[in-house]
Formats: C-alpha cells, sequence, structure tokens
C-alpha cells in the first residue's frame, strides 16, 4: 500500500475508494454498430448473412433492405416492437418458433433482448457496418477541465470521463513514466544516468525531449520490427515437413532499418509487396520483397505442386488480408464469408494479384538440407567481398579466356610438339583455375542469402469450389479488389501488385480503412489494448470501436500526414491519456476491468523477446549491435531430437552473439525456442496482430531456471560486488535500482538481506574464517569465500529479475 499511496501524491487512501462513479441517468440510446450489429452477427449471419448458398429464407439481415422492407412481411416496423416479427421471434418461448432455433447452440440474453426491443421503439436506425465506412472528421470535445489535455486525443478522453462523472487518473511519477515510455519505444529499460537526467530536468520540455531521444534511437526499429514480424509471420524456417531453415534474415534487418528511417508507411508497404515492380529498384527494395517469400512451404519430395501452391495462395491472402486490410479473407477460401461481405470470388481475384510471384523452383529442386534451398535468392556481399570477387572473377574469366583460345579448333592443323605444348600449358592453366573457383564458391557458402520476388509469366487462378485444388470447374479470374469496394484503377493490361498497393493507400482507395486498422495498432502498442478490440479483424465478428470517434480521427491524422510513424507514434505518447497512472482502484476494476473508458493507463507483462532483453540490459551482458543474421542463445539439451529431413541437434552460439537482442533470434515454427514459448510469442505460422498474454509456472520457472537468465543473474552479481560498495546496504540499494530504476523501500532492503544471509549459510557463511586467515596469504579459502560471497549474491539478483515490476509494463 505505500508503494500504491507513493504514486499518487497528495490523494488519501480514502480518496482511492471514493473517486466518482456515473450517475443513474437512463439507459442510453442504442447505437446499432455497437449494440445490434454485433448480437446479430453472433447469432443471426451464419444462417442469414453474406453467403448466399447457405443463406435460410432468403432473408439477410447484415443489410438494411433485409432487416427494414417496405412489403408487408416487413420483419421490423421501426418505433413498434411488438409488431415486429423479428422481436417476437428473439423472445418468443416457443421451441419452434424461437430463433435462433434451439438446436443451433446460440441464445440471445434478456438483456440482448432489450436491447432490440429499445432499438425498434427508437426507430430502428440503421448503419453500414463500421470498418467499411471511410473515416470522417469529428469535432474536437469541449472539455470542463481544459488544463487536462495536451492534444486532442485528451479531449475525446476526458470528454467522455466527464459525461460519466469520472477522472482520469493521476500522470505516473516520472521514473514510472520514464521506464513505460523506453519499454514502449525501445524495448529496453532506461539506464540510471537516464533516470537520474529525466527526474532532475524540472523544464516544461523535459518529458518531449525523451520522447524525442527514444524515436531517435537504433533500438526503436527493433522494438517496432518485433510486433511487425509477428504481422508478417516472419521466421527462420519453412514451417511444413522438416521445418528446414530458409535465407531470410536481410528482411527483418530492412523492417528495422526502414522504421529507424521513418519510411512512410504506404511505401513501407509498397516495397514489400511490390517492390520489384517499381522503377530500377534498389537492392534494399529487392530485399523487402522477401515478404511474399517468408510463407510456410513443403520441402517433402511427393508433394503435389498444384496442391501446395493453393495452399500458398490461401496462406498469402490470409496474412495479406489481415496485416493490410484487418479482414479475415482467408475464410472465402472455400465458401463466401458468413459474416462480412466477401466473396469467394474475391478471394481468388485477389489471389490472381500474386499469381506472377515465382515461388515454386523448391518443389523442383529443393532439398532437405540446412539451410534448404528456395530461389529466387540474392547474395547480399559485403564491400570486402565484392572486391575480393571483382579480382577472383576477373582472373577466372582470364584463365578461361586462354583455355577456349587453346582448345580451339585449330589446335588439330598443329604439329604434335605443339599440341603438346599446348596441353601442358591447358594443365597449368586448370591447375591455376582449380583453387581460383574454390575460392570464389567459399565466398557464396560464407556470404548472406536473401529469398526475393520475382516477377514472372502469371499462372492462371480459377476458383476452387470449396478450395478443393482437384477442381477445375470453376470460372477464370482476374486480379481484382473485392467487388464490394469498387474497381482498381490501372494502367495495364492486367492489374498488377504495384497496382493493388497503389490502391491500398489511395485515398479514393482503402488508404483511409488502412489508416484505420494501423492507428487502432499503434494504440493497442502503447495502451495495451486495441480501441477496436480485435487488431485482425475489423468485421462482423471483430466489435466495435469504444471509442469510434477518436479512433477516426487517429486514422485521419495518420492518413494526412503522410503515413509518417514516428509523428504518429509521438502524437500518442505525448498526450495525457498515456501519461496516466496505471494503478487502478477496486471500483476501476470492476467497474470496467478491460479499460475501455481510458481512465488510467495499462499494466501488462512485457512481451517474451523484452523480459530476455530487460534481464540482459539490467547484468550488462546486452550486446547491442544492430542487425545481422539470427543468432541462438541456450536452449535446452535434446529439444529438437524430433526435428527430421534431417535429422539436426541445436548448437547453441557460445560467442558474444548469445547476448543479442531477442528480436534476432532464430525463430523455429515447429520448435519454437521455450523461453519465447513461456512467454506467448507465436510460433508465426500464421499473422499475429495481439500475443496472449498467460501467467504459468513454466513462465516462471524459466525466469529462474533458463540458463540465459542463471547467465544475467551471476553477471549482474559480479557487478553489484564490484561497483555497489562494501556493505550488503549499499549494494542491495544498487542492485534494486539497477533493475528497477527506483529506489528500495525499507520492507524491500529487509526482504532482500534476509534472503542474503540466508543464502550465505546455504553455501557456507566463511567470514570469521576468513578473518582469521587474511594474514595467512590462503588464495585458495579467499578464492572459495568469493565463490559463496558470488553465490548468495546471485540468488538475490535472480529474485530481483524475477520481480513483477521487473517483467511488468507499467
Amino acid at each position: 500500500m505505500l508503494r500504491v499511496l507513493r504514486c499518487f501524491p497528495g490523494i488519501t487512501l480514502l480518496a482511492l475508494f471514493t473517486l466518482p462513479v456515473q450517475a443513474n441517468a437512463g439507459p442510453p440510446q442504442v447505437n446499432f454498430n455497437r449494440d445490434i450489429r454485433p448480437i446479430l452477427s453472433r447469432n443471426c449471419f451464419h444462417c442469414h448473412g453474406p453467403d448466399a448458398e447457405h443463406r435460410e429464407a432468403d432473408l439477410r439481415l447484415d443489410q438494411e433492405t433485409g432487416l427494414k422492407s417496405t412489403s408487408d412481411s416487413a420483419i421490423i416496423h421501426p418505433g413498434q416492437p411488438d409488431q415486429s416479427e423479428l422481436f417476437a421471434r428473439i423472445s418468443s418461448h416457443d421451441a419452434d418458433t424461437v430463433m435462433p432455433p434451439a438446436d443451433s447452440g446460440k441464445k440471445l440474453t434478456s438483456e440482448e433482448i432489450e436491447l432490440f426491443k429499445q432499438w425498434i421503439a427508437e426507430g430502428a436506425q440503421w448503419s453500414q457496418h463500421w470498418a467499411y465506412v471511410k473515416p470522417h472528421a469529428n469535432p474536437v470535445p469541449q472539455v470542463k477541465d481544459q488544463q487536462w489535455p495536451v492534444n486532442w486525443i485528451d479531449n475525446f478522453v476526458l470528454s467522455r470521463l466527464e459525461e460519466q462523472g469520472l477522472k482520469p487518473s493521476p500522470e505516473a511519477d516520472k521514473i514510472t513514466l520514464l521506464r513505460r515510455l523506453s519499454f514502449d519505444l525501445t524495448g529496453l529499460p532506461p539506464t540510471r544516468a537516464e533516470v537520474d537526467a529525466f527526474v532532475k530536468d524540472d523544464s516544461p520540455a523535459a518529458y518531449e525531449k525523451q520522447v524525442d531521444r527514444l524515436l531517435a534511437s537504433p533500438h526503436y526499429g527493433e522494438r517496432m520490427a518485433m510486433y511487425w514480424l509477428d504481422l508478417v509471420r516472419f521466421a527462420d524456417t519453412v514451417g511444413y515437413h522438416g521445418d528446414q531453415d530458409h535465407h531470410i534474415s536481410p528482411y527483418r534487418d530492412y523492417v528495422i532499418d526502414a522504421f529507424n528511417r521513418n519510411l512512410p508507411f504506404d511505401q513501407f508497404t509498397r516495397e514489400q509487396l511490390a517492390g520489384d515492380l517499381l522503377p530500377d529498384p534498389s537492392l534494399q527494395q529487392k530485399i523487402a520483397t522477401g515478404y511474399n517469400r517468408v510463407l510456410q512451404t513443403s520441402h517433402e519430395g511427393g508433394v503435389q505442386r498444384k496442391e501446395y501452391l493453393a495452399i500458398y495462395a490461401a496462406d498469402r491472402i490470409r496474412n495479406f488480408s489481415g496485416v493490410w486490410m484487418g479482414a479475415t479473407m482467408g475464410c472465402c477460401q472455400c465458401h463466401d464469408h458468413k459474416y462480412d461481405p466477401y466473396t469467394a470470388k474475391d478471394f481468388y481475384s485477389m489471389v490472381a494479384f500474386f499469381a506472377d510471384i515465382d515461388e515454386d523452383q523448391h518443389l523442383k529442386r529443393g532439398a532437405d538440407r540446412i539451410p534448404t534451398i528456395r530461389e529466387p535468392e540474392i547474395f547480399l556481399y559485403s564491400e570486402e567481398e565484392k572486391q575480393k570477387i571483382a579480382t577472383l572473377d576477373a582472373k577466372i574469366k582470364s584463365i578461361q579466356d586462354k583455355l577456349k583460345a587453346i582448345s580451339s579448333p585449330e589446335i588439330q592443323k598443329q604439329s604434335p610438339e605443339e599440341k603438346e605444348q599446348k596441353l601442358k600449358q591447358m594443365v597449368e592453366l586448370n591447375k591455376r583455375l582449380g583453387p581460383l573457383k574454390k575460392e570464389r564458391e567459399a565466398i557464396d557458402r560464407g556470404a548472406v542469402k536473401t529469398m526475393i520476388t520475382v516477377s514472372i509469366k502469371p499462372r492462371e487462378i480459377r476458383v476452387l469450389p470449396r478450395g478443393n485444388w482437384l477442381d477445375e470447374s470453376g470460372p477464370v479470374v482476374q486480379p481484382a479488389i473485392p467487388e464490394f469496394m469498387g474497381q482498381i484503377k490501372t494502367d495495364h493490361e492486367r492489374p498488377t501488385r504495384l497496382d493493388l498497393t497503389n490502391w491500398l493507400s489511395a485515398e479514393d482507395g482503402y488508404g483511409p480503412l488502412m489508416a484505420r486498422v494501423m492507428a487502432n495498432r499503434f494504440w493497442y502498442l502503447f495502451f495495451g489494448r486495441g480501441i477496436a478490440p480485435v487488431l485482425d479483424d475489423f468485421g462482423g465478428q471483430g466489435g466495435p470501436p469504444h471509442y469510434p470517434e477518436l479512433l477516426d480521427q487517429l486514422a485521419i491524422k495518420f492518413f494526412e500526414d503522410e503515413w509518417d510513424i514516428k509523428q504518429m507514434v509521438k502524437f500518442i505518447v505525448m498526450s495525457r491519456a498515456y501519461r496516466q497512472s496505471s494503478l487502478e482502484t477496486p471500483e476501476q476494476r470492476k467497474a470496467d476491468p478491460f479499460n475501455r473508458r481510458l481512465d488510467r493507463q495499462a499494466r501488462f507483462r512485457l512481451p517474451a523477446e523484452m523480459i530476455r532483453d530487460n534481464a540482459l540490459a539490467i547484468s550488462g551482458l546486452l550486446v547491442t549491435e544492430i542487425g545481422g543474421p539470427s543468432v541462438k542463445p541456450y536452449q535446452p539439451a535434446g529439444y529438437y531430437r524430433h526435428l527430421n529431413f534431417p535429422k539436426r541437434k541445436y548448437v547453441s552460439h557460445q560467442d558474444e552473439r548469445q547476448w543479442r537482442r531477442g528480436v534476432y533470434m532464430h525463430w523455429q515454427r515447429q520448435f519454437l525456442h521455450p523461453m519465447l514459448k513461456a512467454f506467448d510469442a507465436p510460433s508465426r505460422e500464421e499473422c499475429t496482430a495481439q500475443r496472449p498474454r498467460s501467467n504459468t509456472p513454466i513462465a516462471a520457472m524459466t525466469l529462474l531456471n533458463d540458463p540465459t537468465f542463471i547467465e544475467a543473474a551471476r553477471v549482474f552479481a559480479a557487478h553489484v560486488i564490484q561497483q555497489g560498495g562494501k556493505s550488503d546496504q549499499s549494494r542491495i540499494n544498487f542492485a534494486f535500482t539497477q533493475a528497477t530504476s527506483r529506489d528500495p523501500e525499507a520492507y524491500e532492503v529487509e526482504v532482500l538481506q534476509d534472503l542474503l544471509n540466508s543464502n550465505r549459510r546455504a553455501f557456507g557463511d566463511r567470514t570469521k574464517e576468513a578473518q582469521a586467515l587474511t594474514s595467512t596469504g590462503l588464495t585458495k579459502t579467499e578464492a572459495n569465500l568469493e565463490a559463496v560471497e558470488l553465490a548468495a549474491w546471485t540468488e538475490v539478483t535472480r529474485a530481483l529479475l524475477n520481480l513483477n515490476e521487473v517483467v511488468t509494463r507499467n
């Protein structure tokens, strides 16, 4: 409780439990998109929705005409719930007439039935699904407390709170605020010097200075890349069958660099989806097209080409629609969407955009080897390698030219003596050529490679009935966007992937809708939840935004700021809403457990990679080099014993690569590193827009026993002994501050002192013996005592690295 009060300066304990709550002002007006559509989607659209083939009773409830037909058979009569067939059916107690049918397993609650009654009584106003309506500008709300807002985000939040008789939480203390900002923008904790400088800086611009500093850090790109790599399901292995390694790590470096350069999001999109189609694409733009190649593939010798091309196509559209559209078009692989207006034809028309990608060479010459062959690939040589290649290639060409000249048909006309002389020359030249070729091949074996996209003649794409790759009865389709969204603009006979990317970002295309999808994800990164709750499904099953006007305004800003990611990030984290304390009262938790009102900040466990990075940073082990191939930290022995084709054994790196950031860890889809898995990192077989957050004994055991965390604790302990002063008190203060960025409280010092003493006894407290032997020169005894002291302090640092405060973003 001391810690709670410490973060709410000037607030008494009584005040924590007497915050104002919403007055009873009667039921608010029912909103169709917020209140009614989700009920219809959950319970009715499966039989009365977009899927024409399986629609029952020729009744479509996802459109206004289906709900409010002008005929005598209309199921809703606005203003008259008792005369409306829809209300009669959902409120019926007759098993033969009630809707949804009893055998459907679905049933409306009494509260939902009352919502329908109120909605009809209020006029049954209908709205098109919010996600397919372009964001529209909303006036900035007026607020009573005009001192609180920093920007208009705060006006939207505070206006809602004031309407409900609520107040926002106080601003977090400066230490908590800087730790939050550092984790959110770089994925790393602040240093003690950075904390001290911020705490001492009383200038009005102190906080903004920290925001600008962190946005300029090269680690910003690494933090943002962690999230993007989840979305695009980046991994170092192919996933299917043998799950062999493939060449793709330079794509990750491209993503990190793009965020650090603040590449506009529309160009970031364009380069990944169609960089190869840009005029004279740069090397980085070619590397960016690795996005199209990072999907799962199979290298098993018996795979059917057509089957796997169909599998790859479905995978690609699931990911594309999830990442850039916030849509679940993968449902249309076999049939029209049950809940959204996407059709199977729309799905295969989208597949046709990607039909020109050269992606099936591995089905002809792939191999069960590590890494496997996934052509087309390119080599990425260092400058030194380029110079060496140029020299070797010149020498090789010179010798080959001489050999060609010597072996010309003219040699047959020469005398035996001349022929013998020529043969000797050929032997000598070949002796010189062999080592040069081997040296050249060695460079390629050691050079970095990466998969890229190469455009070839598009293959024919048909609608596959029920997704059956053997059924060729479906119509041939050309590249096209979903029909209900209009037509794509193109200067080509056949629309290309480049046309698709232009439509994605165009004002008269999908641009404003994509801006809303991404604005929601940025909000999620900095508030723990999206304004719209389901980040990869803005459709009927996703759930409406709880601050729709705010989300629209953020989307418009992102679009009008020309897709400037850093500007959007800064705008969000500069807001007063972002800076609120994350401590919550029992009343707040009970009334609003998911913090939809935004009357406080969020508290959540750090993502898996950040938990590891944090421990390494605290200990001093972290290697902060940017970019490069994937690395292999410690991992339990035998973890790969079931991996075949080929069989393999995990070998961890033994040099400083062991201590690089989690974003560079080798990502084995079938056997994800146990540490990452324990903290809910995804296997990256599919797009992951929002990781789960579990709390399991396995996670706690990982923090205690994973070799990386034990080694971090040992090195941390050594630093505490060397740099923390001479007394236990000063060392505990040093260690605690290093781990949490704040000074420990008295009871925390006492607990850690007890832990230290108990471990000294457990490991053998030899202090008195050491004092008696200090003049004898018994270095072995001194070494033993040093080992005991290090072991005891290691148990203390292990405990510190396990603190909830250390692994939580507050």
